[in-house]
């Protein structure tokens, strides 16, 4: 580990002399690869840096205890008990920083809400998990952007595609692909009874062109009226898109925008989303027989967490995590559930490295 350290340090060292290079900050593309570069190893070289200055001074307050003074010998054994401590803390820092990095950790999202089992109750539930994301990408300063809504009129959602725009958005999100259960007794329930419905999520890495080809010949794309509740919201003009993918059989629909335009861009960036994931998927299955997750993210027939209404908690099944703080969680406040996911699927890397 530490002669791979002591490697991306010295890489480190070249790209800042190369930066400060009149010819290299000139060349905004050179300049700006360099950049990404350096400020991607600038955390493992800073804790690696902590960790050497830890390790210095550890040696020092070793060779103190020698000293004839019986005071300076119990302060140096009390620094050095310290110093392990850090130095242990230091190295598990820096072993998770070398974690191979998912290449999709900085890219945007594609975050897909369907209501599942439940009728009714699962279509007004997907609409309370896309507030509860849509807060979240908010609190973060995040931007979002709905790409497709298919509502029930009585504010439920059959299903919403919804673009998260933000620093490190999947690496924060990708967990959360998977079917959230909900329990709670419905407004129109009588009798007070606990009904169960189903939400599945997922979670998809932004693809751009560049991440996937698509070839003309391989879309059929069809233009159609789009439908709406009536009165100003039905669309006179065949403004609707739906692509097909024919290799795959993929198919995207939106009509959300006026413009026939609009749409067809907003469904091939859906569409390129999910055929960039289902080639991670088959590429991972080749990799290993078990897929347990999709990209790392929580296999989608999995149920993945439960939101109790009548208990106020909220229970993760993957890592056993139970926070008696619904309400907060709805509103965004999803840190205190996002945080000890990615230290458990760190931890299972760091056992399977």
């Amino acid at each position: 580990m530490f002669e791979k350290l002591r490697e991306i340090e010295a890489r480190f060292d070249y790209l800042e002399a190369e930066l400060a290079k009149p010819e290299v900050i000139s060349d905004q593309k050179s300049y700006q690869k360099h950049m990404k570069e350096h400020s991607a190893l600038l955390p493992i070289v800073a804790g690696y840096r902590s960790y050497k200055e830890a390790r210095k001074e550890l040696e020092d307050s070793r060779s103190l205890l020698e000293d004839a003074d019986p005071e300076i010998r119990k302060l140096a054994r009390d620094e050095i008990q310290r110093l392990e401590t850090t130095l242990d803390r230091l190295e598990a820092e820096l072993k998770v920083l070398l974690l191979p990095k998912d290449p999709n950790d900085e890219k945007n999202i594609i975050l897909e809400i369907r209501a599942g089992t439940g009728g009714e109750e699962a279509a007004l539930f997907a609409a309370d998990l896309l507030r509860m994301y849509s807060r979240y990408a908010e609190l973060r300063g995040w931007r979002t952007e709905i790409l497709s809504l298919n509502d029930t009129g009585i504010g439920g959602i059959k299903e919403v595609i919804l673009l998260i725009q933000g620093q490190n958005a999947y690496s924060r999100l990708k967990h959360e692909g998977g079917v959230h259960r909900v329990q709670r007794v419905p407004e129109t329930e009588t009798q007070g009874r606990i009904h169960t419905s189903a939400v599945t999520v997922a979670v998809l890495p932004e693809a751009e062109e560049v991440d996937v080809e698509i070839s003309p010949e391989e879309l059929r794309i069809d233009v159609f009226r789009a439908s709406g509740h009536g009165g100003q919201h039905v669309n006179v003009t065949d403004s609707a898109v739906r692509i097909t993918h024919l290799p795959t059989g993929l198919v995207v629909s939106c009509q959300d925008e006026k413009s026939q335009h609009k749409n067809k861009a907003k469904a091939m960036k859906v569409l390129r989303s999910r055929l960039l994931d289902l080639q991670q998927a088959e590429q991972q299955s080749r990799i290993s027989a078990e897929r347990r997750s999709m990209v790392g993210s929580g296999d989608r027939s999995e149920k993945i967490r439960t939101y109790n209404f009548p208990q106020g908690r909220v229970s993760d099944h993957r890592i056993g995590l139970t926070l008696y703080k619904l309400d907060s969680i709805l509103q965004g406040e999803l840190d205190s559930l996002i945080d000890p996911l990615i230290t458990h699927f760190q931890a299972e890397a760091l056992q399977g490295s």
